[in-house]
């Protein structure tokens, strides 16, 4: 993701005015298209010349899906603990107090519940600016959590991934995680509760290996890198030459592992016409 900054002469902005997105700042997606952030935001954070779709966090998502970005958070006080006095090049309770101080989050999913066209559903929201959105053991009880408030309210749920994959910090502790939701995601299946998984850019890892891909729908941005493994480790195992577009969401539907991909601007009504026809209801436009 490349930003950069312009001088704007003669112009004034009063310093009681306040925006969420700086007006000079522009975006500069991979292809060389360049647009203004301010045009960016408009767009569902999409480069509208090339349809680029720039990682967001669950701030942006939760805007997109929610009716008037209305919610209530889940559990927002949940934080990680260091069990195993992990350290590497920085010991893993200062690297927790750096992504939480950098991003203002607690980890990295939030879990939230609202009004989505009018019905409620509740989501979970990967981070991927928090520790390149590893699944940790707060990721894992923040969803097994909300699968529980999605089945005691009887309520759909989301589950938006953008994950680097399991948490190495917390070793096992991290992968027990793929365990506990994945028999969540069961006791939601066996409520005759749907369950939406939508994988963003990248969806990797012990992500992948569990939520994921368990989803009674399972659905993608276009271009997201979705992997167990990423392509040079698999290029290096297999010492075989892959597909320009191996991994990608289009590669994975064209073989079966989605159902199908949405663009962004499209994504809250895909999945309540979703909602809507597994729950027997009648169609909203």
């Amino acid at each position: 993701m490349a930003w950069f900054k312009r001088k704007e002469k003669g112009i004034q902005t009063s310093t009681e005015e306040k925006k969420d997105t700086p007006k000079g700042l522009w975006y500069k997606s991979p292809t060389g298209k360049i647009v203004e952030a301010e045009d960016l935001a408009k767009n569902f954070y999409v480069s509208p010349e090339d349809d680029y779709h720039v990682r967001i966090g669950s701030k942006e998502y939760f805007e997109i899906i929610f009716d008037d970005n209305k919610f209530k958070e889940l559990n927002s006080n949940l934080t990680a603990k260091d069990p195993l006095h992990f350290e590497d090049t920085k010991k893993y309770k200062d690297r927790l107090k750096d992504a939480q101080s950098k991003t203002g989050l607690k980890d990295a999913v939030r879990t939230v519940v609202g009004k989505s066209k009018g019905k409620n559903l509740v989501v979970a929201c990967m981070d991927f600016s928090f520790i390149g959105g590893s699944m940790g053991s707060v990721v894992g009880e923040k969803i097994a959590r909300a699968i529980d408030h999605a089945i005691e309210s009887k309520t759909p749920f989301l589950l938006i991934s953008k994950s680097g994959g399991a948490r190495m910090m917390e070793a096992a502790l991290s992968l027990m995680q793929m365990a506990k939701t994945s028999v969540k995601l069961a006791q939601l299946a066996e409520a005759g509760i749907p369950y939406i998984s939508l994988c963003t850019d990248p969806t990797t890892g012990g992500t992948t290996a569990s939520y994921a891909m368990l989803g009674d729908i399972n659905i993608a941005e276009p271009g997201a890198l979705i992997a167990f493994a990423g392509p040079r480790v698999v290029k290096d195992t297999t010492g075989k030459d892959l597909p320009e577009d191996f991994q990608t969401s289009e590669f994975l539907l064209e073989h079966g592992f989605l159902d199908f991909i949405t663009h962004r601007r499209d994504l809250k009504d895909k999945v309540n016409l979703y909602l809507d026809l597994v729950q027997n209801q009648e169609v909203r436009a």
